[in-house]
């Protein structure tokens, strides 16, 4: 075949739609290898042939179709259906641009049928297609262009929603495909939808050697907003890339939020195993879980722990500083596309990774009685931007103060005013740079607070003070008992009285009988 330098390529494989681009010909004679998925050729981007029969006139255009669909794993089978009307004699189908020999293979019985099976899909089958039939005496005009597109050739790409894949309601979203292949062109393909792929030229940035950038939308609860993208050359624009991992874009309803928990804590040393458990009385089927800033969304299915609850765990093992950041889950039902609202958040903290220790002091002391009021001091003789209390055991999220630099120490001051049985437990402080607030230093040495009740004799400690209601229960308890102790032997003199009357009167009846 001979070249011609003005028709080189200068546009990537995203061209295909509307310009009829097809992959080129692997057949005997056509000057290719037949085991060449994407040969280069200038005539790929000549305009469109005449493909329309001057006799086809009065017949319609018939349909052109593929099964399962038109994008295919290479290997895969897949059947490209042509249906005309009730008149049919005789189909026939084109491939643009090159003959497929493939096409004349098929078994004319299927052939009659508008069926054309390919058992086995390589990147030689991959182009644009069209279909006609023939009536009892005149062909139809040509099918719309169906493309064939064949996937796996190369390396996956990197797909990722930017900033995040959790967004909101009714806005456009950013979608940045990119590889380290220098790639001529993506296609971005939205999946169980019936809709063309998207395709884009390619653009160098810094991250990525080629990469585009693709906006969908606006994106509603209503559907599911599933993509994944490939990879293509302008030489082969129907040769794809193995496809990116799945996206899903969360866009959460106004479903009932679910809750987010923690265990064993949401303080954790690296190498750790932490699990965080969200759960919702709603029974929702499956559950997702997001990080804040990060492109991925972790799903587990709900597991039903009673009738209307459900719960899923996901588990990070081994923990390391990247786990750190704040946390959000949601829910859904499998027979809906929709995302509930998202839960609270929830902050995960990795202890341990400066040199550091801050200490931990109280004032007065860490014996103090209810109603007073008691200062805890963490001090550190290096410097750090904020400092966080956690108390031992606690379901509320840990105190964070920034810094203060006082008598030589970097230093924040945790006051609590006043004091109750609540308070006692014991805690501990930790320092955090302003780089990464989830990132915290070694813990300080625990410090025990203790509360006197008032009233009472004895000072609560930690494992005394069980629940915030049972030590401040005690004074009404002991009132209540000695009512009761009251009512009792009221009742016991009443009954003595009772029988006291009886056995007089009793004595008294002989008498009266006697002196009759």
């Amino acid at each position: 075949m001979t070249r011609r330098p003005s028709l080189q390529v200068s546009t990537p494989c995203v061209s295909v739609l509307p310009a009829a681009r097809a992959h080129p010909s692997a057949e005997q004679g056509s000057g290719r290898r037949r085991h060449d998925p994407h040969p280069h050729g200038p005539d790929l981007c000549r305009a469109e042939s005449g493909l329309q029969d001057p006799r086809a006139e009065t017949l319609p255009k018939p349909t052109l179709w593929a099964e399962p669909g038109s994008v295919i794993t290479q290997g895969s089978p897949v059947t490209l259906r042509c249906q005309g009307n009730l008149e049919t004699q005789e189909y026939r189908l084109h491939r643009e641009k090159t003959s497929a020999s493939w096409i004349r293979q098929i078994p004319q019985d299927l052939v009659n049928k508008g069926q054309f099976p390919i058992q086995s899909i390589a990147g030689e089958h991959a182009g644009r297609y069209r279909c006609r039939y023939r009536g009892r005496t005149h062909w139809s005009e040509f099918s719309d262009p169906l493309e064939l597109v064949v996937t796996g050739y190369y390396i996956k790409p990197n797909l990722s929603a930017l900033p995040s894949p959790v967004v909101t309601p009714g806005v456009n979203v950013t979608l940045q495909c990119g590889s380290q292949v220098a790639f001529d062109g993506f296609a971005l393909h939205n999946e169980g939808e019936d809709e063309h792929p998207q395709r884009l030229n390619s653009q160098p940035h810094a991250r990525w050697p080629s990469r585009a950038v693709f906006s969908v939308g606006p994106v509603s609860p209503s559907r599911r907003w599933t993509y994944r993208c490939y990879g293509c050359y302008s030489q082969s624009p129907y040769v794809w890339s193995l496809p990116s991992d799945l996206l899903e874009l969360l866009v959460p309803g106004v479903s009932e939020k679910p809750s987010l928990s923690v265990q064993p804590g949401p303080v954790v040393e690296p190498g750790e195993t932490l699990t965080l458990q969200c759960g919702s009385d709603v029974g929702y089927d499956r559950f997702t879980l997001y990080k804040e800033g990060e492109p991925d969304l972790l799903q587990r299915p709900g597991r039903q722990l009673q009738a209307g609850l459900s719960q899923a765990n996901f588990t990070l093992s081994p923990v390391s500083h990247s786990h750190g950041g704040l946390y959000r889950c949601s829910g859904a039902h499998n027979l809906s596309s929709e995302w509930s609202a998202p839960s609270d958040p929830l902050d995960i903290l990795i202890a341990g990774q400066f040199p550091d220790r801050p200490s931990l002091s109280m004032h007065p002391g860490p014996r103090v009685a209810s109603g007073e009021k008691v200062t805890l001091l963490c001090q550190s003789q290096g410097w750090m931007y904020t400092f966080l209390l956690i108390k031992e055991g606690a379901a509320d999220a840990p105190v964070r103060l920034r810094s203060k630099y006082q008598s030589d120490k970097y230093q924040a001051e945790f006051p609590m005013s006043p004091v109750t049985s609540a308070h006692a437990g014991t805690y501990r402080c930790y320092g955090s740079y302003s780089s990464n607030p989830y990132v915290l230093s070694h813990p300080s040495e625990p410090l025990e607070l203790a509360v006197s009740v008032s009233g009472a004799a004895e000072t609560l400690s930690p494992s005394q003070n069980k629940s915030d209601s049972k030590p401040a229960s005690r004074p009404q308890d002991y009132t209540v008992g000695n009512l009761i102790r009251m009512g009792m032997a009221g009742l016991v003199l009443v009954v003595l009285g009772i029988l006291l009357f009886e056995a007089q009167h009793s004595q008294r009846s002989p008498q009266g009988a006697a002196r009759r």
